[in-house]
């Protein structure tokens, strides 16, 4: 494999609001800048290859990864509104047919990353043979849903904890092997899998526990996922391997859902100094 750069990005965007973000609430436009500044900040020095899936953006969406990335680096991929499940399945093929990096990134539009830190995150995964996923974004749902009540593990390096997590969102980073060796469990996203579901399935966090299952069950959303697992991915839960999900304490990053924002800093305050220069 021929390797020329440190990571490939597939990074998918979308011109309207999902959900209730914690700034730019009524512009998508506004948002994504802003979203898009940070995770250039944050790269570093890293030499980075971009796909962009620009579903259903108008022009100025191009535009504004024009404004941050040199031309050589994109790869703008236009496509006629195909919708989240669709996008993330191109992004999985894109990736794992790409010859730039073994290093590999999924990204979402709506996310806010602190600056000169993703190299933590690119490290860690690096460094550490037996870590398959790290996410960049310390999930609120670690600390309040029961489906997350089980025992973790932890690493230390990068002046951050490390902590083995059962789920995240879709917005991580892992290798093209190991992406290679799980694809087909990523896939049920498309066919009406949740997100939860594909990660309780690759990492099996809480699956032996009949306790934790009960308890979640009351969560209707969990409670759905786990019905997903079993209509599309009891090979993988049976008999399958069971894959290793990091995340970082504190956050690297945050999911801009106000109603999920990472614990681990004063968000607030941080993104508001941001606008301001």
């Amino acid at each position: 494999m021929e390797i020329k750069t440190d990571l490939t990005v597939a990074y998918r965007i979308y011109p309207k609001i999902s959900g209730s973000p914690a700034v730019f609430s009524d512009d998508k436009y506004k948002l994504s800048e802003f979203c898009l500044k940070s995770f250039k900040n944050s790269l570093g020095d890293l030499k980075v290859k971009m796909f962009v899936l620009l579903d259903n953006c108008p022009p100025k969406y191009k535009d504004l990864f024009l404004k941050y990335f040199d031309a050589e680096d994109l790869n703008f991929i236009e496509l006629d509104g195909i919708g989240n499940q669709s996008t993330f399945s191109l992004q999985i093929k894109l990736l794992l047919n790409q010859k730039f990096s073994e290093i590999i990134y999924f990204a979402e539009d709506d996310y806010f990353y602190l600056p000169n830190q993703f190299r933590d995150m690119f490290d860690f995964l690096k460094e550490n043979k037996d870590v398959d996923f790290v996410s960049p974004y310390d999930h609120l749902d670690y600390y309040k849903n029961t489906i997350h009540e089980y025992k973790t593990s932890i690493k230390l390096s990068k002046n951050r904890h490390w902590r083995t997590a059962g789920s995240t969102c879709l917005t991580f980073l892992t290798t093209k092997s190991v992406l290679q060796k799980t694809k087909n469990t990523f896939l049920t996203y498309e066919k009406g899998n949740t997100d939860l579901g594909l990660w309780l399935s690759i990492t099996k966090h809480s699956m032996n526990s009949p306790k934790i299952l009960i308890k979640s069950s009351k969560n209707l959303f969990v409670l759905k996922s786990l019905y997903k697992i079993l209509l599309y991915n009891k090979t993988q839960i049976f008999r399958g391997k069971r894959w290793t999900l990091y995340v970082p304490i504190p956050s690297i990053a945050t999911h801009l859902e106000k109603e999920y924002l990472s614990p681990s800093h004063d968000w607030e305050e941080i993104m508001e100094k941001y606008i301001n220069e």
